[in-house]
């Protein structure tokens, strides 16, 4: 779908600048919003370009760099924290082998941290895309990590 596409779907109205940024990024291979898109949404709505670019960039769930096909965040919550997340996290650098912000060569995975997951009970957590996993242990973050990998053929 094209920059177009997306914003049609959408009235002109400042208040779905939201849901057309959401949409933009998700409708792309590299899930991120480019300076292009930006610029075109700001027209769009009416807007200076920085106002769309200052939105883009507060929410944790906007990129304005290219991203993986899967984004893997890390839950750092105070629950997740104190049930073992920091432990997850040096285990997901480990397999993926990359840090914090960082995408892997094939481009599958980028590696971001989150406050919040809002799935405490289940501390400590992560989400691939829109996939929420909880209980976490090192092993099983292998598992999942691996079993998207083996989704892509790869081993």
């Amino acid at each position: 779908m094209n920059i177009e596409e997306v914003l049609l779907k959408y009235e002109p109205k400042r208040e779905n600048i939201l849901l057309i940024l959401h949409e933009l990024q998700n409708s792309k291979s590299n899930q991120f919003l480019s300076k292009e898109d930006i610029e075109s949404v700001a027209r769009y709505l009416g807007l200076p370009p920085s106002k769309v670019y200052e939105t883009a960039t507060f929410y944790g769930l906007f990129s304005t760099k290219p991203r993986g096909k899967y984004i893997v965040r890390v839950c750092v919550s105070t629950p997740c924290h104190v049930e073992g997340a920091e432990e997850i996290k040096k285990t997901l650098e480990e397999t993926l082998g990359i840090k914090l912000g960082e995408t892997t060569e094939d481009g599958l995975f980028t590696l971001e941290e989150v406050s919040c997951l809002g799935i405490c009970g289940v501390a400590p957590a992560m989400m691939i895309n829109e996939e929420a996993f909880g209980n976490l242990t090192p092993e099983r973050a292998i598992e999942i990590i691996n079993s998207f990998r083996e989704r892509e053929g790869e081993r």
